[in-house]
């Protein structure tokens, strides 16, 4: 029988994250895991591979959340919602830039960055990743344009890439420094832009559609 792991894998993945987050893959070795999660080398490679795999893993946990944050967001609800849940996933993506003090980013732009050109399962995962963000997009853009609140005529899937865009980007950005308040009007502008029908009006946030009296 196999011998029972002495420790919590969950916890030890959460440090190996951290610690690839906080120095990249090219800075992190296998000796920084083992001080950070407290396992001796031996042990992580059992249990994990070598720093490749360890980071795959990392990385793909990381992936699956940041789908699941969009998802929790965006999926389901009814058509009348849509246009709000789209402008409260875009203004929680410029939240979570502006309170980044510490500009760490977002592991999936850094890993990908540094690792797509290089290791094709960081890119094919990178890749599936933005295309179910970009789903998920596509999906609550075409039920705003069903309740009426986003003009039917404008294709969905490309205004699902101009907002894909814009939250991967104030993320990029808000790396370099801008202040807070710019990420917020970047996702204020990036919803007043949506097209809506004739007749109809938004607040110059998103947040807000109204029929004109």
């Amino acid at each position: 029988m196999a011998r029972p792991r002495a420790f919590d894998e969950r916890h030890m993945l959460e440090q190996a994250r951290e610690q690839f987050w906080a120095t990249g893959y090219a800075g992190t070795r296998m000796d920084d895991i083992s001080r950070a999660t407290g396992l001796g080398k031996g042990s992580l490679y059992g249990a994990f591979g070598d720093k490749a795999e360890l980071f795959h893993r990392v990385f793909d946990d990381w992936c699956t959340a940041v789908v699941e944050v969009a998802r929790e967001r965006l999926a389901g609800g009814p058509d009348a919602e849509a246009l709000a849940r789209l402008s409260g996933y875009v203004h929680l993506m410029a939240e979570n830039s502006a309170s980044d003090t510490e500009r760490r980013g977002c592991l999936l732009a850094k890993g990908t960055a540094e690792l797509a050109h290089q290791d094709p399962a960081v890119a094919g995962r990178s890749a599936e990743t933005m295309q179910a963000l970009l789903t998920l997009l596509r999906t609550e853009i075409s039920a705003a344009q069903r309740h009426g609140d986003i003009d039917r005529a404008a294709d969905p899937e490309r205004l699902a890439a101009l907002l894909l865009t814009v939250v991967r980007g104030i993320e990029a950005v808000g790396k370099a420094g801008l202040a807070p308040e710019t990420l917020r009007n970047i996702a204020d502008t990036a919803l007043a832009v949506l097209p809506v029908p004739e007749g109809r009006k938004r607040l110059a946030t998103g947040r807000t559609p109204a029929r004109e009296n």
